[in-house]
């Protein structure tokens, strides 16, 4: 472990985290909220202070190992959040730190659940952080730390296989910190286009920054206690739920429509069968809830909206789908666990694992009835190696541990199944909303403090595919090495 290059790094990332936080302390200097832009100082002097201190000097070995990514990456997303949290507590809108730190947790992973039952009682200033971190955390911290910072390649690839979702991690350019700069700059653009088309429709630009905040890193937080549906506006629901489905494809296919690569683009297997699962479940709920609305138009936009919010596990809403029958309900948790596709800002296993999951099944199967045969199994067009399959299932096996033990330690809460199931799954997948008591009505108000700590920590390994936050309690990653040890290695 290279201490010194850990510490630097979260010291880099301390300083932009302050410098973000004067977003909304100028948002609540606008609306005249000038106790919380005292709320947010104090924090932000914090930050800037220890990011001074930790900065300053460059160490002399700047290498980064895979396991200084892994733990740099735990480390910047619970600090940060840690630091983030202390607005809410320090101007009282959100007193106690275990529910603050659950809110921002949620922010910062783009989960969008809330311990909040009246969101709209909140300042501008809070309400703007809340939304902003939905932003900062769907791309990824160190993806952006990336893009503003100059660092090599050689220290920077390990942070980036740790904080970016998918079972593999490549580069859209020679040069990582290139690669983040597009990633960044196609993010920026879809987020502002968003926002213009909210405000052409007739929605306040406070109201449409933050849905387009929530829309961009498929978070889902809103500053209306309906969320979406406190507009009943078809033209925002349809703008919304196409730049939800928009934010849930790999965005190195834009990047390949930004170089007219058009076969490339459309060639993806991964987006195809996502285009697909959001076409057939769209469909079928429609006939499954028709009866439920005025007409099967309406049926069909709700079931788009929804849907579309699911799968890229944003967690917007227009309708309370816990009074859906039970099949358009199953459909909403299976997709729950979908997810959209890998190297989009959501969250849930994604496309392409299950995939490869479905295809691995297959070839089992095959070798099974053909004991002689010689099967590979291919994804986008290319064979994929056994690190690669191997890697799809210890994620899922793991994944599936982690899922279960949470759901056995929320159980103690005393609340009904459906509750506590849908409650770690919605976290463990970064979605928002569950069924029963944590609906897209609800809230996660009832849990324990332990309970919400929990799944703060379930919202943090979603986010981060896992095995940086499961590291962090693997005494062997702070064991400290030789530096011969270290550069024969690196060799």
């Amino acid at each position: 472990m290279n201490y010194k290059m850990v510490g630097f790094v979260l010291g880099r990332i301390f300083l932009i985290e302050a410098a973000l936080m004067l977003f909304p302390m100028g948002c609540a200097a606008i609306y005249g909220e000038w106790s919380v832009v005292l709320s947010f100082l104090w924090p932000t002097l914090i930050v800037l202070v220890l990011g001074l201190i930790t900065s300053l000097r460059t160490p002399q070995n700047t290498k980064i190992y895979a396991r200084d990514g892994l733990a740099i990456v735990a480390l910047v997303w619970v600090l940060m959040s840690v630091f983030g949290a202390l607005p809410f507590v320090i101007s009282g809108e959100i007193p106690s730190f275990a529910d603050a730190f659950f809110e921002t947790v949620s922010g910062f992973t783009t989960t969008g659940s809330t311990i909040l039952t009246d969101v709209e009682a909140l300042s501008h200033g809070t309400l703007f952080w809340r939304s902003f971190s939905h932003w900062i955390g769907g791309m990824g911290v160190l993806v952006f730390a990336m893009a503003v910072l100059p660092m090599t390649d050689g220290r920077a690839m390990h942070l980036m296989r740790a904080e970016v979702p998918g079972p593999t991690c490549g580069k859209i350019s020679s040069k990582l910190s290139d690669s983040a700069k597009i990633l960044y700059a196609i993010y920026l653009v879809m987020t502002v286009i968003e926002t213009i088309l909210l405000c052409a429709g007739g929605m306040p630009l406070f109201d449409a920054l933050i849905h387009a905040f929530g829309t961009a890193g498929t978070g889902g937080f809103s500053n209306k206690a309906l969320s979406v549906g406190a507009y009943n506006s078809p033209y925002f629901e349809i703008v919304i739920g196409v730049f939800m489905l928009l934010f849930g494809i790999n965005f190195n296919l834009y990047y390949f429509l930004l170089l007219r690569h058009f076969r490339a683009a459309f060639a993806s297997e991964e987006m195809r069968v996502y285009l697909g699962i959001v076409a057939f479940s769209t469909l079928t709920i429609t006939a499954n809830i028709a009866s439920m609305y005025d007409s099967v138009g309406t049926a069909l936009r709700t079931a788009f909206f929804q849907v579309s919010s699911i799968v890229t596990t944003t967690g917007y809403a227009t309708a309370d789908f816990n009074l859906w029958p039970t099949y358009s309900r199953t459909v909403i948790v299976i997709l729950t666990f979908v997810g959209a596709c890998a190297g989009s800002t959501a969250g849930g296993l994604k496309v392409s694992r299950v995939i490869i999951l479905f295809k691995a099944a297959r070839q089992d199967l095959n070798k099974m009835l053909h004991s002689h045969a010689v099967t590979t199994v291919r994804f986008e067009g290319k064979p994929l190696d056994e690190k690669t399959l191997r890697g799809v299932h210890n994620y899922f096996n793991i994944y599936m541990l982690l899922l279960t033990l949470s759901v056995l330690l929320l159980s103690l809460d005393g609340f009904d199944l459906v509750t506590t199931f849908t409650s770690v799954a919605t976290c463990l997948n970064n979605v928002g909303p569950g069924l029963e008591m944590v609906g897209p009505m609800g809230s996660f108000a009832d849990f324990s403090a332990p309970a919400k700590l929990l799944l703060a920590f379930d919202m943090l390994a979603g986010r981060l595919e896992l095995y940086p936050m499961l590291a962090l309690f693997a005494p062997r990653l702070w064991r400290k090495r030789n530096n011969a040890m270290h550069e024969a290695r690196a060799k």
